[in-house]
């Protein structure tokens, strides 16, 4: 069984039951399917407008199936319309006796207009788009569902198209960034300012509704009346009845007309009128845009799932709450507490500065909900419910991130907010998993405590923040690496090496007088160079004597080449000429290539006499390069 994360494909498409019958269907085919918000929406598909009718027909019913059976979303619907439209188009254009087409005769070959009208696909769309993979998916599986009922036939070589590669790639998306944290700051800020705007506005109109009577018999001119009769009065004809009460525009009292901006259109006048009655009472989507962004930054879940949230899932303890999350593209529930932090005893009712708190955010967004779900008789209570007007009427709804006119882009210029990049709410939750990255110090296993490992690093890890923090690490490991490496050794002349015992020349060097004698009479002597603590070495642990050397005293900044060393450095660079030929120039320049460098620049700093007798030296004693052992063997890997 796959593990949390292990998933690559989505769940099969359902299979017809062996005994159904296929359905005698005229006319338009219809399919009711839920939007991500639960609103319901009715798709249909006419096979009549086009000249593969039968084609069409037997698509559409096989669509109409697949969404009953697998109770799918809307988008999914939507995507598989859009596939059989886009497929019955291309045979109507390219297939001789495109009227004739059916998946159940063998002429015209649909297998190759089935075929060409994916690799025409990808042309339609912008490169890299996933959208040709997913409408060639959907009338794959339309086909294959139809393949598997035994009572409709699919002749020719379809059969083997559907069970063969689908020869499109899965395309790939342009994954988000973050929030950088100023524009979650100033997204914070506005949306709190917001929430005490609204908390202000709500206590006012309820408390207007409450001193207001019924406006059939104390007039309709008061708009505590018309408030009260929103609240108390039953059904949709509400809003409907005071539209019709209220005089024209032009007779419209002062006290009314006062509520409204002078910019509106006297047609329009009345309907505006009531739309603001009712935003004196109940929340709107734009309204709600605030507190979606506050309950995400106090949560850090995604948008999906903190606008499902329902009355169920909260569980109030005397200073926490319990939330039970549920993603629905997961098939996952998490539940997660969250503390309330203890107000100072002189706090603020309504603090200016934000104050994330889930367990307030919650109840609050409860409060103001509660009313309407009573109104529409739903329960448990969703925390995302609006009202709107609707034509003449009081719709409730669930709330619709995505809604023209309100949505996240619209709030953001409703409230005088620039961010940097595009206005998605996905970015939000983003943000939150960033910084607890940080607070986690990289630990994937707590990161991805509320989905798989596998998600976080395709989806979040990515991120500029994490990138950033992440390449300044490397950089400062790398930086001190290399400033070890490329700090060679100090090259002393003789006529340098003669001017130690002069004032200031230890201290320019950093060596004490005890080490100027130690180097002098050669107790520091490492063979290729001299060290002057072989107990400090960069490239081992403080206290334990130096691992590398010889063969990296070239690298190491503790080294000083002597005029007595030359002999051995000559012989070093021999070696490394050796090794070079026995060596991949990858692998050398890998190992060797900064110690041939420094040993090159030493070697210079001598004069042709010195090499000379240096060399000379090394004939008449027979002298031998003194490395460990372990250094004669190279392994080309």
């Amino acid at each position: 069984m796959p593990r949390r994360g292990e998933y690559t494909r989505d769940f099969p498409v359902p299979s017809p039951r062996p005994g159904e019958q296929e359905p005698a269907r005229i006319g338009l085919r219809e399919v009711i399917a839920p939007e991500g918000n639960g609103t319901k929406v009715t798709f249909t598909f006419d096979p009549a407008r086009f000249t593969c009718k039968a084609l069409a027909e037997q698509l559409s019913d096989e669509w109409v199936e697949l969404a009953a059976a697998s109770d799918s979303s809307a988008s999914t619907v939507r995507t598989q319309r859009t596939a059989i439209t886009s497929f019955c188009e291309h045979v109507d254009a390219t297939v001789p006796r495109a009227g004739s087409a059916s998946l159940g005769e063998a002429e015209p070959d649909l297998h190759h207009a089935v075929t060409e009208w994916i690799r025409l696909l990808p042309a339609k769309f912008q490169a890299g788009s996933r959208m040709p993979a997913w409408l060639a998916g959907g009338i794959r599986g339309l086909i294959s569902r139809r393949i598997e009922h035994p009572d409709r036939p699919v002749a020719g070589h379809m059969s083997g198209w559907v069970g063969g590669a689908l020869g499109l790639r899965r395309g790939q998306t342009v994954e988000l960034d973050e929030f950088t944290r100023a524009d979650k700051k100033a997204l914070v800020q506005a949306a709190w300012a917001d929430h005490l705007a609204i908390s202000a506005r709500v206590k006012r109109g309820w408390e207007l509704a409450q001193s207001g009577t019924d406006p059939a018999e104390e007039g309709w001119h008061d708009p505590a009346n018309l408030l009260w009769a929103i609240v108390h009065q039953e059904g949709d004809g509400t809003c409907e009845e005071i539209i019709r009460q209220l005089p024209t525009w032009r007779r419209l009292p002062s006290e009314l007309r006062d509520l409204l901006p002078e910019e509106v259109e006297p047609r329009c006048g009345k309907r505006v009128l009531v739309r603001f009655l009712i935003r004196q009472l109940y929340l709107d989507n734009l309204d709600l845009q605030s507190y979606r962004i506050l309950l995400m930054a106090a949560t850090g879940r995604s948008a999906e799932e903190a606008t499902t949230l329902t009355e169920d899932a909260i569980e109030f303890g005397p200073r926490s709450v319990l939330i039970d999350f549920e993603k629905g593209r997961a098939h996952a529930q998490t539940r997660q507490a969250f503390s309330t932090p203890q107000a100072a005893p002189t706090a603020s009712l309504h603090p200016s500065t934000p104050r994330l708190d889930a367990a307030e955010l919650v109840r609050r967004l409860i409060e103001l909900s509660r009313p309407l779900a009573e109104k529409a008789g739903v329960a448990p209570v969703p925390l995302f419910l609006r009202a709107t007007l609707h034509h003449h009427s009081l719709r409730i709804a669930p709330f619709h991130g995505a809604q023209d006119g309100a949505n996240f882009a619209t709030w953001l210029q409703a409230h005088g907010v620039r961010i940097d990049g595009p206005a998605d709410i996905r970015r939000l939750r983003k943000s939150g998993k960033v910084e607890k990255a940080i607070a986690f110090k990289g630990r994937i296993s707590d990161i991805a405590d509320d989905h798989s490992e596998e998600v976080f690093r395709g989806h979040y890890a990515h991120g500029t923040t994490l990138r950033v923090i992440s390449g300044n690490v490397i950089t400062a490991a790398q930086s001190r690496w290399f400033k070890q490496a490329l700090e060679g050794p100090v090259v002393l002349t003789k006529d340098a090496e003669q001017s130690l015992d002069e004032p200031g020349s230890a201290d320019a060097l950093g060596l004490t007088r005890e080490e100027i004698e130690d180097l002098r009479s050669g107790q520091l002597d490492m063979g290729v160079s001299s060290c002057k603590d072989p107990f400090a070495s960069p490239f081992g642990r403080p206290g334990q004597l130096c691992p590398v050397a010889p063969t990296r005293c070239l690298e190491c900044r503790n080294a000083f080449v002597l005029p007595s060393n030359l002999p051995q450095l000559l012989l070093f660079a021999d070696h490394l000429a050796q090794l070079q030929l026995r060596l991949s120039p990858r692998h050398f320049h890998a190992l060797w290539g900064q110690s041939r460098v420094n040993i090159n620049e030493a070697i210079k700093a001598r004069t042709d006499a010195e090499i000379t007798e240096a060399r000379r030296q090394i004939a008449a004693e027979g002298l031998s390069l003194q490395l460990p052992l372990a250094a004669h063997v190279e392994f080309d890997a």
